[in-house]
């Protein structure tokens, strides 16, 4: 008895500017794929205070994490 299982991840090239590029890439977080970072970033699965207690972070690290999120998004655009 012989049994194959495949399975296929759909994965899309998109083309970007550099701004783009530079954009997303200082928003993602360590080790975080761009998917990840733009499902994150898109608000697909709702904000990070949506989730506080779900995981295994405190609120404070939730509150840490999104105000490094919200600078890095400052820095970004005053940069422009």
């Amino acid at each position: 008895m012989c049994l194959n299982i495949h399975i296929n991840m759909v994965s899309k090239t998109i083309t970007v500017k550099e701004a783009a590029y530079q954009a997303l890439k200082s928003l993602q977080l360590e080790g975080e794929s761009f998917s990840d970072t733009i499902l994150r970033i898109s608000g697909l699965f709702g904000n990070l205070r949506d989730y506080w207690g779900v995981g295994t972070k405190s609120k404070s690290e939730y509150e840490e994490e999104l105000a490094e999120i919200e600078q890095r998004r400052q820095n970004f655009f005053q940069g422009r």
